[in-house]
């Protein structure tokens, strides 16, 4: 049995899978940012939709941490990073909605 201080990176199987929950989940922001961009500019709701869904994906990897956390599989800190990751790109993209407001 591992210890919860010691973290030792040595499965590639489980970053694997985090990083492709975060292509993902900026996908399809990517996505509906293209959405916003290209058809409803002034629409401050669709410039919400991009933040909420990192928000989503964050909280997302988070309960995926805890889970992964609570079967002491070793393989949380990979999703720690993703969970952390979407947060803070959610908080940069919050300037999108602030953006439209200031221009309606």
């Amino acid at each position: 049995m591992t210890h919860d201080v010691e973290k030792r990176f040595d499965r590639p199987d489980a970053f694997r899978a985090a990083a492709t929950y975060v292509g993902g989940v900026v996908a399809v922001a990517g996505v509906v940012f293209a959405i916003y961009a290209f058809t409803a500019r002034d629409s401050v709701i669709a410039a919400s939709l991009v933040p909420a869904i990192l928000f989503v994906g964050g909280i997302g990897a988070f309960v995926r941490t805890y889970r992964e956390w609570k079967a002491q599989r070793g393989a949380w800190p990979a999703w720690q990073g993703a969970g952390w990751f979407l947060l803070t790109l959610m908080l940069v993209c919050l300037s999108i909605p602030g953006a439209t407001m200031q221009a309606t």
